[in-house]
C-alpha cells in the first residue's frame, strides 16, 4: 500500500485510523470550512472532506490522502463546531430530548483517483436539564465538536440511543473506510 496521510488534526480520527493498523502520518489541511447557506448535509460533509484531502494531496501527490468532516443535523439545521459557550448551549438545548443525524464524509485521494462517501447515524438524546447542560459545558468538551458534544467522552451521558455506526458519530467510519481503501489500492 502506498504511504498514507490523514489530513486532520482530530485526535479522535487519529485513534480510529490506527485501528486499521496501516502506517500513516498526519498533515493538517488548512481550508475554509464555511458552508454555503443552501447546501445539503450530505454535500456539506463530502465537499469539506474533498477540500481537506485535496489541500494536502495537491502538495503530496505521491501519497494516498484521507480527508474527513463531520456535521450534526437537527431538522434541516446543520450544526458544526460551536463558536462559543452560548452557541454550544443553544445546540445542546436543541438536541435535548430529540433525535438527530450525524454525518461523516470521507475522501480518499491520490494523484490518479478519488473516492468520496459519507455515512449517517441517528442519535437520540435524553431530555437534558439546564444543570446537566451547564455541567457539560463546564467540562470544556463541547467546544471543538460538531453539534457541541463528543459521544466518546462525557457526551455519552447525554445519549439515550444510537442507530447506525458509532464511529461515524466519533468522526471516522472505520469499517467503511477499510473497505473503501481496499478498493482504492
Amino acid at each position: 500500500m502506498e504511504p498514507l496521510i490523514l489530513a486532520s488534526s482530530s485526535p479522535r480520527r487519529k485513534e480510529l485510523l490506527q485501528l486499521l493498523q496501516i502506517p500513516f502520518r498526519i498533515i493538517v489541511s488548512d481550508v475554509d470550512e464555511t458552508l454555503p447557506k443552501q447546501i445539503s448535509p450530505e454535500e456539506a460533509v463530502t465537499n469539506l472532506a474533498r477540500l481537506k484531502a485535496s489541500a494536502v494531496s495537491d502538495n503530496h501527490p505521491e501519497f494516498c490522502t484521507i480527508g474527513a468532516d463531520t456535521v450534526v443535523v437537527s431538522g434541516k439545521k446543520i450544526l458544526g463546531k460551536p463558536a462559543d459557550r452560548q452557541e454550544a448551549k443553544e445546540m445542546l438545548e436543541l438536541l435535548s430530548g430529540s433525535a438527530h443525524q450525524v454525518l461523516t464524509g470521507v475522501c480518499i485521494k491520490n494523484h490518479e483517483k478519488e473516492i468520496t462517501f459519507y455515512e449517517k447515524t441517528e442519535v437520540t438524546f435524553w431530555d437534558l436539564t439546564e444543570d446537566q447542560i451547564e455541567s457539560y459545558l463546564d467540562s470544556g468538551e463541547p467546544f471543538d465538536k460538531a453539534g457541541a458534544y463528543g459521544i466518546q467522552g462525557y457526551g455519552s451521558l447525554l445519549v439515550k440511543e444510537i442507530h447506525g455506526d458509532y464511529f461515524t458519530v466519533v468522526g471516522l467510519p472505520v469499517a467503511r473506510l477499510s473497505r473503501e481503501l481496499q478498493k482504492f489500492i
